[in-house]
């Protein structure tokens, strides 16, 4: 498939993921708000409207005053369009066309929608996790202390401390200049994620072992291994809505590439060369 069709069909996934509030159950009975010379406009009305509008509505109005808001833009929104009517501009070309693509995107929210929602099943959901889980390439990464100081003297000092049998999370509270990290406790890591010569001193330790003073950019720190491991893959329930959004996504997908090859589309001109890279694979 070329990447322009690719792109095309990423974002029809992701621009249709709103389809499942769209074609969410309805209420029993919709309740009418108002009527503008005799034609209703309900609250099914109103949260239609509010899933268009999004987050081009004031952010600084909330609950019932947003809904009348856009109550009230209903209402001019019948006004108007009851007036356009009357001057016969529903009768243009460029009107027409317009209708014609929006009444074709709505149906197309519409069944993307109910694609993704039949598609995320549970059952798909843990099929996916659990392939993922499978390929995954356990890494190892520590828990660690460490304490930083501005000059090796000071992280010489602390050291001495702390081989003379003092607690070294007590230390590093006394005299550590890294406030984010409470009794120098840094928790779980990999390797990558520390600048080079942190890392390197850190996973050369053996558990309870404590390092020799070590030169960063940051300054001197002394480090002390608590533990090792290696990385747990997240637990379903941790990443339960990424995993159905990326299933939600495929199987439209899937159903626009069916759709595409049980059609015949003839294009009168070439496509023009991609501008953009290839998208990542997700």
């Amino acid at each position: 498939m070329s990447f322009t069709a690719q792109l095309r069909l990423r974002l029809l996934a992701s621009g249709a993921i709103f389809a499942l509030a769209l074609t969410a159950a309805a209420p029993l009975s919709a309740k009418v708000l108002a009527r503008v010379d005799g034609v209703e406009i309900s609250d099914e009305d109103v949260q239609v409207a509010l899933d268009d509008l999004g987050p081009s509505l004031p952010q600084q109005i909330e609950g019932p005053q947003r809904e009348a808001y856009v109550l009230d833009y209903l209402i001019d929104l019948r006004l108007v369009a009851k007036k356009a009517a009357a001057e016969k501009m529903g009768e243009g070309a460029e009107v027409q066309r317009r209708l014609s693509y929006f009444h074709d995107k709505v149906m197309m929210e519409t069944l993307l929608g109910k694609a993704a929602r039949e598609g995320a099943t549970e059952a798909a959901m843990k099929q996916v996790y659990d392939d993922a889980a499978a390929k995954q390439t356990s890494e190892e990464e520590i828990s660690a202390r460490h304490i930083l100081v501005p000059t090796e003297e000071e992280a010489k000092a602390a050291l001495k401390r702390v081989k003379g049998g003092e607690d070294f999370a007590k230390v590093a509270d006394e005299v550590s200049k890294d406030p984010g990290s409470k009794g120098g406790d840094l928790g779980w890591f990999t390797k990558d994620r520390m600048v080079p010569e942190f890392g390197d001193a850190a996973f050369k330790l053996t558990k309870g072992q404590i390092s020799d003073p070590v030169k960063s950019q940051f300054g001197w720190h002394v480090i002390k291994l608590e533990d090792r491991r290696r990385k747990p893959f997240p637990a379903f329930e941790d990443v339960k809505t990424q995993v159905a959004q990326y299933v939600a996504q495929k199987s439209q997908t899937e159903l626009i590439v069916k759709l595409r090859e049980g059609a015949k589309i003839e294009r009168t001109e070439a496509p023009p060369a991609p501008v953009l890279p290839p998208l990542a694979p997700r």
